[in-house]
């Protein structure tokens, strides 16, 4: 897995601490940085405002969130994740 990954990122304190930008040397990830204040959205932004308009005024106890996000993914079709792909090449 370590040859040929090519790992995007956004610029956000997590992904650039010292200890992230060392692991993924160490892993000898290709890195594909996300411009600074980029109008366009990442890559997961796609799922994520998806996933959030679901579960929009819901409230989760302990571990409820994560049955409720892995059903949300499990009920995505192949059409839906294909789409988001598609959609990046017209930003």
């Amino acid at each position: 897995m370590r040859h040929g990954v090519l790992l995007h990122r956004d610029n956000a304190p997590a992904h650039t601490s010292a200890v992230a930008v060392a692991t993924i040397r160490e892993c000898s990830f290709q890195l594909l940085d996300h411009p600074l204040y980029s109008p366009d959205m990442a890559q997961t932004d796609y799922c994520v405002v998806s996933l959030k308009d679901s579960v929009h005024g819901r409230n989760f106890y302990s571990e409820e969130v994560i049955y409720a996000v892995n059903d949300w993914f499990e009920q995505q079709d192949k059409k839906f994740f294909m789409d988001g792909v598609i959609s990046l090449a017209h930003r």
